[in-house]
């Protein structure tokens, strides 16, 4: 037992060194056990069955018998696992990406092409981007799709705990630990563990998540044997872990086994023609009441659109969900509902130049137009202005420059 850990234990009621029942009830919550005896007793069976047995068998033995008796109880403990897998996804909203803007198309290309394998990815972006429903997706598409998705926030655990719940403990590993638990590795076996906000966990675990990434196994707190984590591990984060591993308060070893393949969410600012879809989305899958049918007029869309969302997708259903309560018994959510201070919004460039002029615009007048249109939709950052162009930064200054933009 201390060098390994059977799937199912045949446990004898009398052993030469100790009481089978008494073991029973320090080892019957790690796994199956069936126990055997010659000496049957009513008394014993109870015993034995209320504290987890899974069979009392009374000797002789039939071979056969203990054959079917075995795949039952490994059969009833995997039932259990995935009793208890599929509890924590009854009600569970459905994971939905919504939107068929270009960046949003490009991250749908990336989950595509790494879903399939086991590779490990790393989801960056602003906090409230949507960086879960990835790692649901990439889940979803993968052939890990019937075990298990669990999530960890690295933030919400206390650092001093964070250890014993990712990879568990052994009893005893410290004071309050009085029996074995299994971490969220283990809970995660066979599916996806999502690590949220991985740049907030200490340098300590990190070295003992590398070596899961690298060797595929792990050690619980106080324990002596290597287990086998069979788990794919997805990690989100919201800050630059690239200028962390070189400023040396994350481990750049762990920084660049993530980065093998990384997904970068949009920014909600970034893909505005996705706004409205994911509004209306909101409106039609709120959990409060739907006794009214409701749409955005279209001056709501307009605002929605032009405002930034600095809080991204999670500040945009909020908005949405109290306009849906602000709008009453009205079928429709006007721009009063939205809260919105008129001083935190901002007109989006047209997708129409303004150039309308009484007589047709140069070539030249269209491209200073043009540019000018990009320099006020991303706030003036030229690696974006860049990349909208289709050019380097090096030519996005030279026309900066040319046309007088630089102010």
């Amino acid at each position: 037992m201390e060098a390994n850990e059977p799937d199912l234990l045949v446990l004898d009621c009398r052993l030469p060194d100790a009481d089978g029942l008494e073991l029973l009830s320090r080892l019957g919550h790690i796994q199956p056990v069936v126990m055997l005896t010659a000496f049957a007793s009513v008394q014993n069976a109870v015993q034995a069955i209320k504290g987890g047995a899974a069979e009392y068998l009374v000797k002789p033995i039939n071979l056969d018998e203990l054959e079917v008796v075995l795949k039952r109880a490994l059969e009833t403990a995997q039932l259990r696992k995935e009793n208890q897998f599929l509890k924590r996804r009854v009600g569970q909203t459905s994971h939905v990406m919504v939107g068929s803007s270009k960046p949003l198309s490009e991250v749908n290309r990336l989950i595509d092409a790494v879903a399939p394998s086991d590779m490990t990815v790393l989801i960056q972006g602003e906090s409230g981007v949507g960086k879960e429903l990835v790692a649901h997706a990439i889940h979803a598409r993968s052939k890990r799709v019937d075990q298990p998705f669990v999530p960890v926030d690295c933030c919400v655990l206390q650092k001093q705990l964070f250890e014993s719940e990712l990879f568990g403990h052994e009893k005893g590993a410290f004071t309050s630990a009085e029996q074995q638990k299994k971490g969220l590795i283990e809970g995660a076996r066979g599916g996806t563990l999502f690590l949220d906000e991985i740049g907030e966990i200490e340098a300590g675990v990190q070295a003992k998540l590398l070596r899961t990434l690298e060797t595929g196994r792990f050690r619980r707190v106080g324990g002596t044997r290597d287990l086998d984590a069979n788990v794919r591990i997805v990690a989100a984060t919201n800050r630059d872990l690239a200028a962390m591993s070189r400023e040396g308060t994350f481990r750049a070893d762990l920084f660049y086994r993530l980065e093998a393949f990384v997904i970068t969410v949009p920014p909600l600012r970034e893909r505005r023609e996705d706004i409205a879809d994911l509004a209306m989305h909101f409106i039609r899958n709120h959990d409060f009441s739907r006794r009214i049918e409701k749409v955005l007029s279209p001056k709501a869309v307009e605002v929605l659109t032009a405002y930034d969302w600095p809080g991204n997708i999670r500040e945009l259903r909020n908005v949405v969900e109290r306009a849906i309560i602000l709008s009453g018994e009205q079928a429709m959510i006007a721009e009063e509902h939205l809260a919105i201070s008129s001083d935190r919004r901002r007109a989006v460039a047209p997708t129409v130049l303004p150039i309308l002029l009484e007589r047709e615009p140069t070539l030249e007048e269209v491209k200073r137009e043009y540019l000018k249109m990009l320099l006020g939709r991303y706030n003036g950052h030229r690696s974006k202005v860049a990349k909208a162009l289709g050019v380097s930064e090096r030519n996005t200054y030279r026309l900066i420059r040319r046309f007088g933009l630089q102010g």
